[in-house]
């Protein structure tokens, strides 16, 4: 069975998209649709902007739903998802490539999330790290016992797990994980604490929004981040979507989920190839694919 996975933020590169907008017509028109729904031009950040405008969340989130969405519609027929998954905000892509949202309200809810997560975190100082080489239960129990906010919000593949909170907490967990034999506990160049109960404006305007929004039955099944299992339900899916925005991001058991339920091949569709990796790590046995044209 044919898995399609969609990257989230961190994937974006400048040039992304481009080719895309060189070669096919049809990827001409969404972009040219997103210019106007987004009321500024993303094409000429994502084409030929700074990496600096491209990092801001506001516009790396809209970027990275456009190359992916626009790269599921230019394959066309041949493409044929079995399931799909997203990370983080790769489940946006995800659910317009399955036809669970119309690429219009796709953009305008990813929009809204962008800027929602960016006044969350202009609220309270807050920041992520990644830590390598512990178990995850390691790594919860440590979260558990230091003062202040901080959890764990994704659990990438074995062995690699990012954390979310304030940035203090987050800082004297690093020193915590590292003493626990951490190969490494590294802050990450983020805005603040996604997947945290940080999050909570930001979740409670994205509600908003979504619960407006007109989510249809997918034409195949779902396997969310708060979840993990697969769904077809448009009511559970806008549940759990609202729910991401303070749950981690469970990737790791979303794919080993996949793998029970019958994939063997995963195709990224979007920037990059992080995911690929990550789904190799999590079990080397299945095929792992590029979408390309």
């Amino acid at each position: 069975m044919n898995a399609y996975i969609f990257p989230g933020q961190g994937a974006q590169f400048v040039g992304m998209g481009l080719d895309l907008y060189e070669k096919h017509p049809i990827a001409q028109e969404f972009f040219e649709q997103a210019n106007d729904i987004l009321e500024f031009s993303i094409t000429d950040i994502m084409f030929e902007g700074t990496m600096e405008e491209l990092k801001q969340t506001k516009v790396t989130q809209p970027a990275i739903f456009l190359h992916s969405v626009v790269l599921s519609k230019v394959l066309g027929d041949t493409f044929k998802p079995d399931m799909v998954a997203g990370h983080s905000l790769g489940e946006f892509s995800a659910l317009v490539a399955n036809n669970t949202l119309n690429f219009e309200d796709g953009l305008k809810l990813v929009s809204q999330r962008a800027r929602a997560m960016q006044k969350a975190c202009e609220l309270q100082p807050s920041t992520m790290a990644a830590v390598l080489g512990l178990e995850d239960e390691v790594v919860e129990k440590i979260c558990d016992e230091i003062a202040g906010t901080v959890v764990p919000a994704n659990y990438n593949c074995p062995g690699q797990l990012v954390i979310s909170g304030e940035v203090e907490a987050v800082n004297t967990a690093c020193e915590k994980l590292k003493e626990a034999g951490a190969r490494r506990a590294l802050l990450l160049p983020v805005g603040g604490a996604f997947h945290s109960p940080l999050m909570e404006p930001a979740r409670e305007e994205l509600a908003a929004a979504i619960e407006m929004t007109l989510f249809n039955t997918p034409v195949c099944p779902i396997y969310q981040n708060v979840t993990t299992t697969a769904t077809r339900s448009p009511e559970e899916i806008k549940a759990n979507l609202i729910a991401q925005l303070t749950a981690p991001v469970k990737w790791t058991q979303s794919v080993q989920q996949m793998i029970k339920d019958g994939a063997s091949t995963f195709t990224e569709v979007g920037p990059g190839k992080v995911l690929q990796g990550l789904v190799r790590k999590i079990d080397s046995s299945v095929e792992t694919a590029s979408a390309i044209l």
